[in-house]
């Protein structure tokens, strides 16, 4: 029996009520496939800055890095708002992202033909949307230095870096050539190379390293045009490669084409530890305790963890597969409602896909 230890960070707002739906299916799939997994919930976020006066406690963060995979469900709240930047739950994920060197951010986009009803677009525009977003996580402007406020002029400031070196950019073009050469071996570059000497320098370095790969096919784009053409022809992307800021910006963006931004997951990885795995959605803390967020996207962040981080590739399909059967039957969360679909409650639909295991 293979042995893994992953922990759990349900952090804030829907957090514990999804969570609580991976724990259980996590379990059935262990016991289905014959695996042991060891599930060490920690706190992070919000309630962990109520507990320890941090976001991201030393405690949770050495239990992350001596485990094989760490599973996050969302952190957030609009009462944190007025901490100082450094107490706030997101300021927590910038610090776990740097602390596991985690600098490549993995967004698959594809629609289930399930809920083609249910996206805001045209079925013919966004029925064939298969796509990944390959996004730097730990550089640009969201780490660059210096930063910060001046209030000692007549009108306040703040101030931003956006910096990159030519090494970090080499990184992830890698991962990016590794995805793409298990897919259809094409990569579109988004930068603003136009106006931006740091996107400059990004083309440069994609180019030149996507060059040694005669395999791939690169395209270059503007990210305002990026944002445009995913809501236009979104069929026409396959990877997408972009920096931090840009890469958040367009994730966000490519995760509405299916319907939902209830039913993406992520990957944020390195090349060598454990890797986060979490939704891309927020908190959503208007409907935390109301047992009616959408679980899946947390599940299928979990199906992506035991495929990439624990190597448990039949366990990953079982999950998908589970997941498909429900969404065929007309299952639906509140957000992904539409027609006849029967909207039930996540708890609820947590079950219907244990029952599909």
């Amino acid at each position: 029996m293979k042995k893994y230890k992953i922990v759990l960070l349900s952090g804030d707002g829907i957090g514990p009520e999804i969570s609580e739906v991976s724990k259980k299916v996590l379990k059935k799939l262990s016991k289905n496939h014959n695996l042991d997994i060891e599930i060490i919930e920690e706190l992070f976020g919000g309630i962990a800055y109520e507990k320890y006066g941090t976001p991201a406690p030393d405690k949770t963060l050495d239990q992350c890095k001596k485990s094989d995979a760490v599973l996050l469900a969302c952190v957030g709240d609009i009462k944190y708002d007025s901490l100082a930047r450094e107490l706030r739950p997101e300021s927590g994920l910038l610090k776990l992202r740097s602390a596991l060197n985690l600098f490549a951010n993995i967004r698959p986009v594809k629609m289930r033909k399930s809920l083609l009803d249910a996206s805001t677009l045209k079925k013919e525009i966004v029925e064939h949307v298969d796509l990944i977003v390959v996004r730097e996580l730990i550089g640009g402007i969201y780490f660059g230095k210096p930063r910060g406020h001046i209030t000692n002029t007549k009108i306040p400031k703040a101030f931003n870096t956006m910096v990159y070196d030519a090494a970090e950019i080499e990184r992830i073009t890698e991962i990016a050539i590794k995805i793409a050469n298990q897919r259809n071996k094409k990569i579109c570059s988004v930068d603003k190379s136009n106006v931006l000497e740091v996107s400059q320098l990004w083309r440069d370095t994609v180019l030149n390293i996507t060059s040694k790969d005669k395999n791939i096919s690169l395209s270059n784009m503007y990210v305002d045009n990026a944002a445009m053409q995913l809501i236009r022809d979104p069929g026409k992307f396959d990877v997408i490669l972009t920096s931090n800021l840009f890469g958040d910006i367009l994730s966000d963006l490519a995760a509405m084409l299916t319907g939902s931004i209830g039913m993406l997951p992520s990957a944020s990885l390195n090349n060598d530890g454990p890797g986060v795995f979490e939704p891309v959605h927020g908190s959503a803390p208007d409907i935390a305790g109301k047992n009616i967020a959408n679980p899946i996207a947390m599940l299928l962040s979990a199906s992506m963890m035991l495929k990439i981080g624990l190597n448990e590739e039949e366990a990953s399909e079982n999950l998908e597969t589970a997941i498909d059967k429900v969404l065929s039957k007309g299952f639906r969360t509140a957000d992904l409602a539409y027609g006849s679909s029967e909207v039930l409650s996540c708890s609820e639909i947590g079950d219907k896909i244990m029952d599909e295991i």
